[in-house]
């Protein structure tokens, strides 16, 4: 996560992964959403600098980013498995 610290990365990537578990139907526990919180900030940012896009940083910037990205990620992983864990 761009801009924000360590403590900080969990906390938002815990919020970030709760909100995309609500917005996908999805059912996960809090470490699978700490987990999917982050990494989905990860991905997406790394997508957006790849289409030349600069990630704004700051907090909640980062979380709108982790929301899409975790998002994204449950999208993937669904597509991969064709079922809707």
């Amino acid at each position: 996560m761009e801009g924000v610290g360590w403590l900080m990365a969990i906390i938002l990537g815990a919020i970030a992964g709760w909100i995309a578990e609500q917005i996908m139907k999805s059912d996960m526990g809090l470490l699978m959403n700490i987990i999917l919180g982050i990494v989905g900030a990860l991905v997406m940012n790394a997508i957006l600098r790849a289409v030349g896009v600069i990630p704004p940083g700051g907090w909640i910037w980062q979380c709108i980013v982790a929301v899409v990205g975790a998002c994204l990620l449950i999208f993937v992983w669904r597509m991969i498995r064709g079922r809707t864990a």
